[in-house]
């Protein structure tokens, strides 16, 4: 089978959770990805909200079944050695669609070939097929090799911290904030005592939020209580109380990929006049979605669907209206692998 040889390599990944603008939550979900000759495989994926079988919350059996599987070890391989490389992130199901290839041993070799997206049992090639992506050609005792490691301790892999601790009275916010992150399967616990916890403890957490009623002598002593145990979280400066904004701000500073892995890079957004303008940095094609939030004269949370749609690699404005423009306003920009969040600033002189 003609193809040249290319390398394998996995590494982490991250499909973000957050709480959409109809108020539904999207599940946070850590995997690994697929590296080939260096670049995220789903990175050629422009349109695919999806995650790899390899994901961190599977159970260690499934896990390494799922590893056996493209190992070719599996006990009944599929009748067409078609496998699933990226499917649903919130239910895995095939009829939500998946993507899929065919797994093969060409000799030595393992190659990958006929990507296609599929929904039913037969995918269409000519239709769904993904023109330009594949065939692979994998040294096989590298491509084992890979996938043996993760098998070498008897444990899938270490995913990433996904626990945010919340320092504030059990108030309203605080406690819808709580429920949305669990609901996007993001730990969060609620303290008004954490400079007094225990520094294992500290450790568990990725992030942390203050609520307002934290003053400045109390955020110290938590910021100086986590340098202590020798934590990395990265604390969370609350901006508005909007729940959904304040996930999206924690998705945000949950995200510890390599730069050169994220779709999104830049974000940017200010008002000139009545309304505003939004500039989003792209390092690869993907569908993109940009919501605004604000807070109304009421104290009424605002949100506005401002775009949602697929983009090509480098830099884009995009337009909006006054509501989302007015003082006091955000912008979050999402794609399936990280969010961004940005406050809408006044124009620069002389550029309005």
């Amino acid at each position: 089978m003609a193809a040249e040889y290319v390398t394998f390599g996995l590494a982490p990944a991250t499909r973000t959770g957050g709480v959409l603008a109809g108020g539904a939550y999207q599940l946070h979900r850590d995997f690994l990805d697929f590296i080939i000759d260096g670049r995220p495989l789903l990175l050629r994926l422009a349109d695919v909200d999806a995650v790899s079988p390899l994901a961190s919350d599977l159970g260690p059996s499934i896990f390494a079944s799922e590893v056996r599987r493209l190992l070719l070890e599996a006990d009944t391989p599929p009748a067409d050695s078609r496998f699933v490389i990226y499917g649903c992130p919130e239910c895995e199901g095939l009829e939500c669609g998946a993507v899929t290839a065919v797994i093969e041993r060409d000799g030595a070799d393992i190659v990958w070939r006929d990507f296609a997206w599929q929904t039913d049992t037969t995918p269409d090639l000519e239709r769904n097929g993904y023109a330009g992506v594949g065939p692979f050609r994998f040294r096989g005792e590298e491509y084992r090799g890979e996938l043996e490691r993760l098998l070498a301790d008897g444990e899938p892999h270490e995913p990433p911290t996904r626990r945010v601790l919340l320092v504030g009275q059990r108030v309203a916010l605080l406690a819808r904030l709580a429920a949305a992150l669990r609901g996007t399967g993001i730990g969060a616990e609620i303290t008004r005592d954490a400079a007094g916890a225990h520094a294992d403890e500290l450790r568990t957490y990725g992030a942390v939020a203050f609520g307002q009623a934290v003053g400045e002598d109390e955020r110290a002593a938590v910021r100086a209580a986590f340098e202590a145990a020798g934590s990395d979280a990265v604390f969370v400066t609350e901006l508005a109380p909007i729940v959904g904004l304040l996930v999206a701000q924690i998705e945000e500073a949950l995200e510890r990929g390599p730069r050169e892995r994220l779709r999104l890079t830049r974000l940017t957004a200010h008002r000139s006049g009545r309304t505003g303008e939004a500039e989003v940095e792209l390092a690869a094609a993907c569908r993109v979605s940009l919501l605004g939030y604000r807070v109304d004269r009421l104290l009424r949370p605002r949100v506005y669907e401002l775009f949602d749609g697929c983009l090509e690699p480098g830099r884009h404005r995009i337009a909006f209206g006054a509501k989302a423009a007015a003082p006091g306003s955000f912008i979050v920009a999402r794609t399936s692998g990280n969010v961004l969040v940005t406050t809408v600033a006044p124009a620069a002189p002389g550029t309005a």
